[in-house]
């Protein structure tokens, strides 16, 4: 009647939510009008969204909250939930524009922000270039990672960078030296000329949360040895030099 399931009723028992009914002499469970009133209403609270834990406080006869508590409790988390679904909602609106104009990136979806400086970085030679590539796939996975205050702070970074007279250009330029150290010795000198290069295009707010020290202890240092690891030798040095000048320049 109630539209419960065997299964589902022996566990309300376990649980101390539903009284064990008594017995015919059969053995088999004799349930009453009572016990289909108090399925209805535990079925009716669990569609609310409230734990079985907190039905079993509020059909308690003598202990737990007051229904009126428990319901305004969900009602809270509800309006939480309903307030972060609509902010989720706004974000794929704009991702899902991206998409039907075709600007969505190859990294997506990632914030609105981050695409929009991917569209000011491309065109060029860097659109081909295995460096820009890994660049624009680490910016996503901070993009995912950071934290809103973190975030905000690289991106407005970034587009300060991007629309640099003259940066993009040299963005590109630099992109073309790495590539260029992918069988090259650590020794190089080009490899210092290359660091000093991307040194100059990284802000420093960009590698603010490495803290002081490129690599080391620390889940920073962890992660800037695993990306540094993802380059060949040479590449690897210089991205590892650049960021040593970035964080000497930022002290």
């Amino acid at each position: 009647m109630v539209g419960m399931t065997t299964r589902a009723i022996r566990h309300y028992h376990h649980l101390g939510l539903l009284p064990e009914p008594v017995r015919r002499a059969n053995g088999y469970r004799d349930y009453t009008l009572r016990d289909a009133v108090l399925l209805a209403r535990i079925r009716r609270l669990t569609e609310l969204g409230l734990g079985l834990d907190e039905v079993r406080d509020v059909v308690a006869d003598d202990e737990g909250r007051e229904l009126v508590d428990v319901l305004e409790e969900l009602d809270a988390d509800l309006g939480r939930q309903e307030a972060l679904v609509k902010s989720r909602r706004a974000r794929l609106a704009v991702l899902l524009e991206q998409a039907r104009a075709g600007r969505l990136p190859a990294e997506g979806p990632v914030s609105p922000r981050l695409a929009e400086v991917f569209r000011e970085m491309a065109g060029g030679p860097a659109d081909a270039s295995p460096m820009a590539a890994k660049d624009r796939e680490v910016l996503a996975l901070l993009d995912t990672v950071a934290s809103d205050a973190e975030r905000d702070r690289m991106m407005e970074a970034l587009h300060t960078m991007a629309r640099s007279p003259g940066a993009v250009e040299r963005a590109h330029e630099v992109y073309g030296m790495l590539d260029a150290l992918v069988d090259a010795d650590p020794a190089d000198p080009a490899v210092e000329t290359a660091a000093r290069g991307l040194a100059e295009l990284i802000p420093d707010a960009a590698v603010a949360h490495l803290g002081p020290e490129a690599g080391g202890a620390g889940s920073e240092g962890r992660f800037l040895d695993v990306f540094l690891a993802d380059f060949a030798p040479a590449q690897g040095a210089a991205v590892a030099r650049a960021l040593r000048i970035v964080m000497e320049r930022a002290r």
